[in-house]
């Protein structure tokens, strides 16, 4: 099973980052109000960027990273490499 970190752009322009098995399943839940708590009062969500990860541990660690960005580095790296 591949697990992916993602980064979704919310309606106020703020960013989430996550993890998952299936990207277009949970973008859905997203939009849905039925994921996370922070975009459930956020949505329309865009999902502008995520990677490949090799199992769910990886994925994890991978997306404490992220979080720990700042704004402008979550952007740059938005911008090095468009999601699929």
């Amino acid at each position: 099973m591949s697990w992916f970190v993602y980064i979704l752009r919310c309606a106020d322009d703020s960013l989430y980052t996550g993890i998952t098995t299936d990207k277009s399943r949970r973008l859905t839940q997203h939009n849905k109000g039925i994921a996370a708590k922070y975009t459930r009062v956020r949505t329309p969500v865009e999902m502008v960027y995520s990677e490949d990860s090799p199992d769910r541990s990886a994925a994890s660690k991978r997306e404490i990273a992220i979080k720990k960005l700042t704004r402008n580095k979550k952007l740059a790296l938005i911008n090095s490499k468009k999601t699929d």
